[in-house]
């Protein structure tokens, strides 16, 4: 099977019981749209589980491109001194941080700003749409409205491309993924759809949920599930 999920936030324990949740296995995949980091409790022991699965398939979000603002600024002062940087950037973290290595930073530093397939697209905040209702050439797309879009989102935005837009960024308003089917579609494909706002609010509310592209059906898991 093939998941969605995003703005994980330090979650591990959630992210844990929704993996639990629907078996997630070997054979599956699960693509990550941004947000490893911050905010929650776990987010190194959520970074090493991720960057230690090659069936995780993770975009960059803006709280991960937070740390690896922090990360060039350190190697800016000391290019050559490894494990004053290290040191210096566990300090980043509120808990573990000694979990954190140069695995780990390497992981997050050649994350991409989006993943595509021939059915779907993911990345963290938004795709710009053109003048002719079309999402625009990915290559054209600046890193910052990848990372920090807002206008995607909205429910009056929909764009006249053939691929579906998976992306996060924004909570949505009751805590449950959104997806925009396209008019005279049963949905039952992943081509039925537009896109799919997948940010549940993890951090904020407790509630993580991911998309199974293949039954074209949402999975959720609470913190008092969770426990």
């Amino acid at each position: 099977m093939t998941y969605f999920v995003s703005d994980l936030h330090g979650e591990y324990e959630l992210f844990c019981s929704l993996l639990d949740k629907i078996n997630f296995s070997d054979d599956d995949t699960m693509y990550i749209c941004g947000d490893i980091l911050e905010k929650g409790d776990s987010s190194l022991k959520l970074l090493k589980l991720i960057s230690s699965k090659k069936n995780f398939k993770c975009v960059l979000g803006n709280h991960d491109e937070n740390f690896l603002k922090y990360y060039r600024a350190i190697m800016e002062k000391s290019p050559t001194d490894f494990d004053i940087v290290l040191s210096s950037l566990r300090e980043f973290f509120f808990e573990d941080k000694e979990l954190l290595t140069w695995d780990m930073v390497d992981f997050l530093e050649f994350l991409p700003l989006y993943i595509e397939t021939e059915d779907f697209i993911c990345v963290h905040a938004g795709i710009p749409i053109d003048g002719n209702g079309y999402l625009k050439n990915l290559d054209k797309v600046s890193k910052e409205e990848f990372l920090f879009d807002r206008w995607f989102k909205d429910s009056d935005v929909m764009h006249k491309s053939k691929k579906c837009v998976f992306y996060g960024h924004t909570v949505t308003d009751n805590g449950k993924i959104i997806a925009y089917k396209r008019p005279n579609t049963k949905g039952d494909n992943i081509k039925d759809f537009y896109k799919i706002h997948l940010d549940t609010g993890a951090w904020q509310n407790g509630i993580l949920g991911c998309f199974c592209l293949e039954k074209c059906e949402c999975v959720y898991i609470n913190k008092n599930q969770a426990k």
